[in-house]
Formats: structure tokens, sequence, C-alpha cells
């Protein structure tokens, strides 16, 4: 162990490539180290602020960074992606070299300072489930388990190999017009109960194409803002109809598919697969060297389509909340 001789913290609300350099190297020490996944969603957040934008004044401090002396030897980030009544994520790490002096301690306490500035109900921390040193500070924290996630890459590199339906489905790339769909399919697909206090027929467990839903603009996720961020949002079509959407995103030539979803009315009729298969395609054009996604574990249809496509599991992500008082 070494010990600390200069220590110094340092708190932004968003990260430069500065950050993102010292941060990523400490990042990849600690997988190297612990042969854990962390989920710190470092390109998304470099990506947030483009070139022309310009903060005036810190609004939310998201970052909180742990140097002795010149070296970085601790992270916490949050995370939130503007979905309607979702907690924010919190993950991090410390030097392996540094563990065992209060670090993570102290920038979690900063973090949960934070979260009570903001008056949030909820926050969420994350931790794969072999990390036995985060486990036992999760489970010091009182925080209570939540839900799972697996990580899982596509193995299967020959995409002939898929059989398409050709149903005739199309993918649309979304446009900020089209925020207000996106959100509320997020609500159908993701069932956040917080969020279904908002629909206006009640708490019915399906909702339908036509369902409407008060969704608050602030909530919506723009999709023109987050291409500028790397994450492209299409929209699922069949007969000039929406039926579901997904999103992609492409760093450092891997290739992650996020929020597929198909509308309860369109279910059992292949298009999910067909979607992901789509999905697939565009990121393999895009030059993907690999191409990876994230499924709760408790939603086995899901998981049976992505397995039948070659999608293998490589790492289980555990979530825990912590709920105001």
């Amino acid at each position: 162990m070494k010990k600390i001789q200069k220590p110094w913290i340092k708190i932004k609300e968003t990260i430069e490539q500065e950050d993102y350099n010292l941060i990523n190297k400490l990042q990849e020490q600690c997988i190297r180290n612990d042969q854990t996944t962390l989920k710190l969603e470092l390109d998304y957040k470099l990506g947030a602020i483009s070139k022309n934008d310009k903060i005036s004044c810190i609004q939310k401090l998201n970052e909180f960074m742990y140097y002795d002396g010149q070296e970085i030897i601790g992270y916490i980030g949050i995370c939130g992606f503007g979905v309607l009544g979702s907690p924010i994520e919190v993950n991090g790490m410390v030097h392996p070299a540094y563990r065992g002096q209060g670090v993570f301690r102290m920038l979690s306490e900063l973090v949960i300072s934070e979260w009570k500035r903001r008056n949030l109900k909820s926050m969420l921390l994350l931790c794969d489930r072999k990390s036995s040193s985060g486990q036992a500070f999760i489970k010091e924290s009182g925080a209570q388990y939540k839900y799972s996630e697996y990580e899982m890459y596509l193995k299967e590199n020959n995409l002939e190999s898929f059989q398409r339906q050709e149903c005739g489905i199309t993918l649309r790339k979304a446009t900020n017009e089209d925020a207000y769909e996106i959100a509320r399919q997020n609500i159908i697909y993701f069932n956040n109960k917080d969020s279904k206090s908002n629909l206006k027929d009640g708490d019915s467990d399906i909702i339908s194409t036509e369902t409407e839903v008060n969704i608050p603009n602030k909530d919506m996720i723009l999709p023109e803002e987050e291409e500028k961020r790397g994450m492209t949002i299409y929209l699922a079509q069949k007969d000039e109809k929406i039926i579901g959407k997904v999103h992609i995103q492409l760093i450092s030539r891997i290739g992650g598919i996020y929020g597929l979803g198909v509308l309860p009315e369109h279910r059992g009729k292949g298009f999910g697969r067909e979607i992901l298969i789509m999905a697939i395609e565009k990121l393999k054009e895009e030059n993907a060297m690999e191409i990876m996604l994230q499924v709760a574990t408790e939603n086995s249809n899901a998981l049976n389509l992505y397995s039948s496509c070659g999608f293998k599991e490589i790492s289980t992500v555990d979530y825990y909340e912590i709920t105001s008082q």
C-alpha cells in the first residue's frame, strides 16, 4: 500500500479531455487488477458538452476526483440519463495501491451531500458482483438491492448466420420532435413505477400505443442532442406506424445497443429480433469490432432473444438503492 502524501480533491460539473485521460487510465488499472466491470460512462460524459457549449456557472456536481499530488487515485461519477423518474446512478473506483485509506469513503460522502442537495428521492449504487470490496462497501452503506444487469457481448461475428424475416420494418433516425414518443416508450419498456403514476389511464400494466402520458419537457431526451454525444436513437416503423425503438452507440470501435423495445401490441411477431439484427448491421457498417448490450437479469424474453443472436454474458452489475428519509 502506498501512503497518500499530498491529498486534494477536484469537483466538477463535467469532465474535459484531460480529466477523461486520467480517469480512463485509472479505470484500466482497476479493471486489470480486479478483473471486474466498471460502468462509468466516461465517453458519454465527454461528449455531453460540445465545443460550442459554454457553462456559465456550476449547476450540478457530477465528477469527484481524489488526487495524491498530480496522480489521480480515486474517482466517483454521477450519471443521469434524463429518463422520467429515474434516480441518479453512481459508480467509482480507487487505485489498488491506495485502498484502505478512506479515499472512497470521503468521495462517497461528497456524492451523498450532492444527492441530498438535489432533493432527489433515490440514488443507485452500481457494483460488479465479483467486486468483494465494492460489495462490502455497499453492504455497510445500508443500500438495498434493487436489480441486476448482465453485460453481454456478441460472439458471433458472421452476420450472414442471422436469418432475417424481411418483415417490412425500417429504422428512422429520431429527431427532437420524437422526444415525447421516446420518453413514453421508455416508461412502457422499463416499467418505472414512479413514472407510471403520471399515466392518464391509471396504473394499467400494459400501455398501448394510444395511451397518453404526462411527461414534463425537462424529463425528455432530445435525440439530436444525444447524437452529438455519440448516441443515435432510431424509431422502428412498419407500414409507416411506429412499433418500437433502439439506441446505438459506437465508442473506440466498440458498439453498444441500448433501449431496445417493441410496443406491447406488436410483440410476438419476431419484430424485436429484426430490430436487434438491424442495429447490429448498422454498427458493423460503422466498423464496430465488438458489440455489447446490457439487459436486466430477470428479463427472460430479452435474454433469450440476445442469446439466440450470439450474445454471451460477460459480467453482472448489481444495482443498490439508497432512498431519502
